[in-house]
Protein backbone atom coordinates (compact mmCIF):
# COMPACT_ATOMS: atom_id res chain seq x y z
CA UNK A 1 0.00 0.00 0.00
CA UNK A 2 1.37 3.67 -0.76
CA UNK A 3 1.69 5.97 1.85
CA UNK A 4 -1.64 8.25 0.90
CA UNK A 5 -3.75 4.85 1.42
CA UNK A 6 -2.16 4.40 4.96
CA UNK A 7 -3.01 8.39 6.05
CA UNK A 8 -5.96 8.10 4.64
CA UNK A 9 -6.93 4.40 6.31
CA UNK A 10 -5.09 5.76 9.80
CA UNK A 11 -7.26 9.24 9.74
CA UNK A 12 -10.37 7.57 9.40
CA UNK A 13 -9.83 4.94 12.03
CA UNK A 14 -8.97 7.81 14.15
CA UNK A 15 -11.92 9.99 13.78
CA UNK A 16 -14.42 7.06 14.17
CA UNK A 17 -12.42 6.13 17.53
CA UNK A 18 -12.72 9.42 18.62
CA UNK A 19 -16.61 9.69 17.61
CA UNK A 20 -16.97 6.18 19.15
CA UNK A 21 -15.68 7.28 22.62
CA UNK A 22 -17.68 10.67 23.04
CA UNK A 23 -21.33 8.73 22.60
CA UNK A 24 -23.96 11.58 24.45
CA UNK A 25 -26.52 10.76 26.35
CA UNK A 26 -28.13 14.16 26.71
CA UNK A 27 -27.92 17.42 24.69
CA UNK A 28 -29.24 20.48 27.66
CA UNK A 29 -31.00 23.37 26.21
CA UNK A 30 -32.85 25.94 27.62
CA UNK A 31 -35.97 27.76 26.05
CA UNK A 32 -35.31 31.69 26.49
CA UNK A 33 -31.96 31.66 24.07
CA UNK A 34 -31.93 34.17 21.49
CA UNK A 35 -32.08 33.86 18.17
CA UNK A 36 -29.28 35.72 16.25
CA UNK A 37 -25.91 34.29 15.01
CA UNK A 38 -24.85 31.05 13.89
CA UNK A 39 -24.11 28.20 15.91
CA UNK A 40 -20.79 26.99 16.09
CA UNK A 41 -19.00 23.77 16.22
CA UNK A 42 -19.69 20.94 18.70
CA UNK A 43 -16.90 20.63 20.83
CA UNK A 44 -15.74 17.80 23.19
CA UNK A 45 -13.57 16.81 26.34
CA UNK A 46 -11.71 14.39 24.69
CA UNK A 47 -12.04 12.23 28.06
CA UNK A 48 -14.02 12.96 31.09
CA UNK A 49 -15.97 15.66 31.26
CA UNK A 50 -16.26 19.49 32.31
CA UNK A 51 -15.09 20.91 36.42
CA UNK A 52 -15.42 24.22 35.22
CA UNK A 53 -16.15 27.17 33.23
CA UNK A 54 -15.22 30.66 32.09
CA UNK A 55 -17.03 33.52 30.11
CA UNK A 56 -15.75 36.31 27.78
CA UNK A 57 -17.31 39.65 28.99
CA UNK A 58 -17.10 42.49 27.36
CA UNK A 59 -17.96 45.87 29.76
CA UNK A 60 -20.48 48.14 29.41
CA UNK A 61 -19.93 50.64 26.81
CA UNK A 62 -22.06 53.18 27.67
CA UNK A 63 -25.29 55.19 26.76
CA UNK A 64 -24.78 55.55 23.18
CA UNK A 65 -22.83 52.80 22.14
CA UNK A 66 -23.11 49.00 21.49
CA UNK A 67 -23.30 46.43 24.23
CA UNK A 68 -22.66 42.80 23.87
CA UNK A 69 -21.70 41.83 27.32
CA UNK A 70 -21.80 37.74 27.02
CA UNK A 71 -19.32 36.60 23.81
CA UNK A 72 -17.99 33.54 25.27
CA UNK A 73 -18.44 30.05 27.04
CA UNK A 74 -15.16 27.87 27.82
CA UNK A 75 -15.41 24.16 29.51
CA UNK A 76 -12.48 23.22 31.47
CA UNK A 77 -12.01 19.37 31.48
CA UNK A 78 -10.35 17.30 34.08
CA UNK A 79 -8.33 16.12 31.57
CA UNK A 80 -6.78 19.31 31.67
CA UNK A 81 -7.81 20.56 28.24
CA UNK A 82 -10.19 24.09 27.50
CA UNK A 83 -12.72 23.61 25.02
CA UNK A 84 -15.22 26.37 23.65
CA UNK A 85 -17.40 26.47 20.65
CA UNK A 86 -17.92 29.76 18.70
CA UNK A 87 -17.06 33.18 20.14
CA UNK A 88 -17.40 36.54 19.82
CA UNK A 89 -14.74 39.12 19.15
CA UNK A 90 -15.77 41.80 22.08
CA UNK A 91 -14.69 40.95 26.17
CA UNK A 92 -11.97 39.78 28.05
CA UNK A 93 -12.25 35.78 29.95
CA UNK A 94 -12.77 35.97 33.34
CA UNK A 95 -11.36 33.45 35.80
CA UNK A 96 -12.48 29.98 35.87
CA UNK A 97 -15.03 28.72 38.02
CA UNK A 98 -14.92 25.56 39.22
CA UNK A 99 -16.90 22.25 41.09
CA UNK A 100 -15.91 22.04 44.61
CA UNK A 101 -15.94 18.11 43.35
CA UNK A 102 -17.39 16.74 41.03
CA UNK A 103 -18.19 18.32 37.32
CA UNK A 104 -20.70 20.88 35.71
CA UNK A 105 -24.78 18.86 35.23
CA UNK A 106 -27.23 21.76 34.62
CA UNK A 107 -27.19 25.32 33.37
CA UNK A 108 -29.64 28.54 33.26
CA UNK A 109 -28.98 31.24 31.07
CA UNK A 110 -29.46 35.22 31.43
CA UNK A 111 -31.31 36.75 28.24
CA UNK A 112 -31.92 40.45 27.58
CA UNK A 113 -35.29 39.57 25.15
CA UNK A 114 -35.18 42.06 22.02
CA UNK A 115 -35.37 45.73 23.05
CA UNK A 116 -36.54 46.80 19.22
CA UNK A 117 -34.81 49.49 18.09
CA UNK A 118 -32.74 49.75 20.75
CA UNK A 119 -29.25 48.32 21.85
CA UNK A 120 -29.84 43.94 22.17
CA UNK A 121 -27.22 42.49 24.16
CA UNK A 122 -28.94 38.59 24.00
CA UNK A 123 -27.57 36.54 26.63
CA UNK A 124 -25.81 38.10 29.54
CA UNK A 125 -24.86 35.48 32.09
CA UNK A 126 -24.91 31.75 32.92
CA UNK A 127 -25.13 29.83 35.95
CA UNK A 128 -24.31 26.21 36.47
CA UNK A 129 -25.11 23.24 38.88
CA UNK A 130 -22.43 20.66 39.66
CA UNK A 131 -23.49 17.19 40.36
CA UNK A 132 -23.62 17.48 43.96
CA UNK A 133 -26.30 20.83 43.80
CA UNK A 134 -23.36 23.27 44.22
CA UNK A 135 -24.40 26.32 41.90
CA UNK A 136 -21.89 28.38 40.27
CA UNK A 137 -22.19 32.05 38.53
CA UNK A 138 -20.36 33.50 35.75
CA UNK A 139 -19.21 37.56 36.61
CA UNK A 140 -21.19 39.46 34.54
CA UNK A 141 -23.94 42.07 33.72
CA UNK A 142 -27.46 41.17 33.85
CA UNK A 143 -29.51 43.02 31.55
CA UNK A 144 -32.22 40.40 31.19
CA UNK A 145 -33.33 37.62 33.51
CA UNK A 146 -32.23 34.07 34.02
CA UNK A 147 -34.49 31.34 32.32
CA UNK A 148 -35.01 28.29 33.78
CA UNK A 149 -32.51 25.72 34.49
CA UNK A 150 -31.84 22.63 31.85
CA UNK A 151 -32.45 19.20 32.15
CA UNK A 152 -29.88 17.52 34.66
CA UNK A 153 -27.47 14.94 32.81
CA UNK A 154 -29.42 11.49 33.87
CA UNK A 155 -25.69 9.70 33.86
CA UNK A 156 -22.17 11.51 33.78
CA UNK A 157 -21.87 14.57 33.72
CA UNK A 158 -20.92 17.93 30.73
CA UNK A 159 -18.46 16.95 28.38
CA UNK A 160 -19.40 19.09 24.89
CA UNK A 161 -20.54 22.41 24.38
CA UNK A 162 -22.07 24.38 21.06
CA UNK A 163 -22.89 27.91 21.34
CA UNK A 164 -24.76 30.61 18.90
CA UNK A 165 -23.19 33.80 17.96
CA UNK A 166 -23.65 36.92 16.42
CA UNK A 167 -20.83 37.95 14.14
CA UNK A 168 -19.60 41.65 14.70
CA UNK A 169 -21.86 43.99 12.50
CA UNK A 170 -19.47 46.55 12.80
CA UNK A 171 -21.52 48.78 10.78
CA UNK A 172 -22.54 52.78 11.68
CA UNK A 173 -26.47 51.67 12.82
CA UNK A 174 -26.00 48.38 13.62
CA UNK A 175 -26.22 46.39 16.65
CA UNK A 176 -24.34 43.57 17.62
CA UNK A 177 -25.44 40.95 20.63
CA UNK A 178 -22.41 38.30 20.83
CA UNK A 179 -23.45 35.23 22.18
CA UNK A 180 -26.96 34.37 21.92
CA UNK A 181 -27.69 30.86 22.74
CA UNK A 182 -25.78 27.36 24.15
CA UNK A 183 -26.61 23.88 24.08
CA UNK A 184 -24.37 21.24 26.53
CA UNK A 185 -23.44 17.38 25.41
CA UNK A 186 -23.51 14.81 28.33
CA UNK A 187 -21.48 12.18 28.05
CA UNK A 188 -21.53 8.51 30.27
Amino acid sequence: MDLSVNIAICLIFCCVWNAESRKTNVILTVPNGAKWGDWGEIQFCTSGHANGFAIKVQEPQGILKDDTSLNGIRLYCESGETIESAVGPFGEWSNSINCSKGYLNSFSLNVEKPQGPLDDSAANNIKFKCQDGEELKGDSYEWGTFGPWSLSCKTGAICGIQTRVEPANRGFFTDDTGLNDVQFYCCD
